[in-house]
């Protein structure tokens, strides 16, 4: 029998965490922080913490996130080609710089208008299908999915490596997202393609957008090519694993189509940058880890 499954067998150690977190109290708490960490207390939550005081809900069905994934997965040969021409030239040298130039030189121009009005009325149609639990997880994915449940699973993987190698790879992680962003913000700039929410402000009613807004640009998806970037790394630091990193990962993409942040050419974009980045990074730690 197919049974449709729910997600939390996805995200073990977050919800191990935020288990851990209820069980010690941490979760929603309201106490009044003592006046000596006044200054602590502005400082940002790590990850760890974020999770711990915002537990995640229920997700979504593999089924709702099949056709994403696939989308996503289909990448994979582009880039390897492309990475292929890259690697060719510059062989495991690091180039943030250059790297950051021709990444974006490899994104694709947006789809026509045609084509985008098409993705746009996908969205729509998807929103009239939302419910308030289907809203609670694509809040806490848009939320999360940027940084702070990629540098959790690379929390739990240092756990169980001497401490010099987690440090190495706490600061590859942390960099590449970061670069990520970079290469992403650059085609942004660029194509200056216009969020569904702005296209079609009745979407997503709460952001507020004004008469002849243009921005935030969505093409190519932030959210996207980290999540793209941290699977590669991870799954090639803990290959046993990569199947949870890539449904985790299928999971904050739909998010945002599901709550019109994004269309499906903004998501296949940003993964296409992210597989580069992830790429880029493993291609520069080879040589050493060969030593």
């Amino acid at each position: 029998m197919n049974v449709t499954r729910r997600t939390k067998w996805q995200y073990p150690v977050i919800a191990v965490i935020a288990a851990g977190a209820a069980g010690f109290g941490l979760v929603h708490t309201t106490s009044t922080a003592p006046a000596s960490s006044a200054a602590s207390a502005k400082k940002k939550p790590g990850a760890t913490d974020a999770i711990k005081s915002d537990p995640p809900p229920e997700l979504f069905t593999d089924a709702q996130v099949a056709d994403i994934a696939k989308q996503q997965a289909a990448q994979k040969h582009t880039v390897d080609a492309l990475f292929a021409k890259w690697k060719a030239t510059h062989g495991s040298t690091r180039d943030d710089k250059a790297f950051t130039t021709w990444a974006a030189a490899q994104v694709p121009t947006p789809p026509s208008k045609a084509k985008r009005t098409a993705e746009l009325h996908q969205v729509q149609q998807l929103a009239k299908t939302r419910t308030a639990a289907g809203k609670k997880a694509a809040t806490w994915l848009e939320t999360h999915g940027k940084s702070d449940i990629w540098k959790l699973y690379g929390h739990d993987q240092r756990e169980l490596l001497p401490k010099e190698q987690g440090a190495v790879n706490k600061d590859e992680l942390k960099t590449s997202l970061k670069l990520a962003k970079a290469v992403t913000e650059k085609v942004a700039a660029r194509d200056r393609q216009p969020a569904p929410y702005v296209l079609d402000p009745s979407l997503r009613p709460e952001k507020h957008i004004t008469a002849g807004q243009k921005g935030p640009y969505s093409y190519p998806s932030r959210h996207a090519a980290k999540a793209a970037t941290a699977v590669t790394l991870l799954s090639g630091w803990a290959p046993h694993r990569a199947a949870d990193y890539t449904a985790m990962s299928a999971q904050i993409v739909y998010s945002r189509l599901y709550m019109a942040g994004h269309v499906s050419s903004d998501i296949t974009a940003g993964t296409l940058v992210g597989d580069l980045v992830g790429d880029y990074y493993q291609n520069a730690a080879a040589p050493a880890a060969g030593k």
